[in-house]
C-alpha cells in the first residue's frame, strides 16, 4: 500500500467501523462535531472533522498536515443521509488526493434491494464507472456504522456480522468487541472498550491490515481513538479525538 492510499485509509478510519445488524438503543446529540488528529511516525499527519445530525446525516471533512501533506495532499469531502433507522440513502465523496479528482454519488434503495454508483473525473468531466448493485436490504457506510456500534453499545466478548456498502461494493464485516482498556488522549483518561473490524485482507480491502477503535464507556459513548496496523513499510495510524462540540 502507497502512503498515499495509506493516509487516505487513515483519514477514512474515522468512520471504519460498521454496525448494521445493532439497532440504536440510546439516540447521539442532536448535533455533533468531533474533531481528531491522526499520527504516522510519530507526526502529524492529518485533520478530520466528523459533523453529524443524530443519525440521520453527517459530514466529514479529511485533510493532510506537515510533512505528509508536503508529500501527498489529500483534501476529501465526504456526506451522507440516512433514513431513521441509520440505513444508508445517499452517498456523495469529493476525493481530492494528490493529482487524483474525484466525484462519487451513490444511492441506496432498500425497499428494490439496489444500489447505483457513478464515479466521475472532475478535472476532466468524464464519467470513470457507473454501475447498479444488489444490496441485503438495509446497508450503511462507514460514519453511519459507528454511529449504530456507539449506540448499540455491544458488551465485550460479542462478535456479530454487518453488511456497509459505498453503492460500488458490499460485504458484511465482523466486529468483535475485544475488552476495555482506559484510552490516554489530549482530552483526558477515559474507560473505554476496545472493538476490532476485519475490513482488511479481503473482506473489504485486498491489503493486510487491521483496525481498531477504543469507544468510551460513559453515556457519550465517544469514538474516542483509532488504530489502523498495515506492514511494516508503513506503520501504524492513530486517530484521537481532541475536541468534542455538541448541543
Amino acid at each position: 500500500m502507497t502512503l498515499r492510499r495509506a493516509l487516505a485509509t487513515a483519514l477514512m478510519g474515522a468512520g471504519l467501523l460498521a454496525g448494521g445488524t445493532l439497532r440504536a438503543q440510546a439516540p447521539l446529540a442532536s448535533n455533533e462535531v468531533l474533531h481528531y488528529n491522526a499520527e504516522w511516525r510519530f507526526v502529524s499527519a492529518g485533520e478530520i472533522e466528523l459533523r453529524s445530525t443524530g443519525l440521520i446525516q453527517t459530514h466529514m471533512t479529511l485533510t493532510s498536515a506537515g510533512l505528509v501533506s508536503r508529500l501527498f495532499r489529500v483534501d476529501d469531502d465526504y456526506a451522507v443521509t440516512r433514513d431513521e433507522q441509520g440505513c444508508s440513502q445517499t452517498l456523495d465523496f469529493k476525493v481530492r488526493e494528490g493529482r487524483r479528482s474525484r466525484d462519487i454519488h451513490s444511492t441506496f434503495d432498500k425497499q428494490k434491494r439496489k444500489a447505483t454508483y457513478l464515479e466521475r473525473d472532475a478535472a476532466r468531466d468524464a464519467i470513470i464507472a457507473q454501475k447498479e448493485t444488489d444490496i441485503p436490504g438495509c446497508v450503511m457506510d462507514f460514519t453511519g456504522a459507528l454511529n449504530s456500534l456507539r449506540t448499540g453499545h455491544p458488551a465485550p466478548g460479542t462478535s456479530w456480522e454487518i453488511p456497509i456498502s459505498d453503492g460500488k461494493k458490499t460485504a458484511s464485516i465482523r466486529v468483535e468487541a475485544q475488552g476495555k482498556e482506559t484510552v490516554r488522549t489530549p482530552l483526558g483518561q477515559f474507560p473505554s472498550t476496545m472493538y476490532e473490524a476485519f475490513v482488511f485482507s479481503g473482506a473489504y480491502y485486498g491489503r493486510k491490515g487491521r483496525l481498531f477503535v477504543w469507544i468510551t464507556d460513559d453515556e457519550r459513548r465517544l469514538p474516542i481513538q483509532l488504530k489502523i496496523q498495515l506492514p511494516f513499510y508503513v506503520g501504524t495510524i492513530t486517530l484521537q479525538l481532541e475536541k468534542v462540540e455538541r448541543n
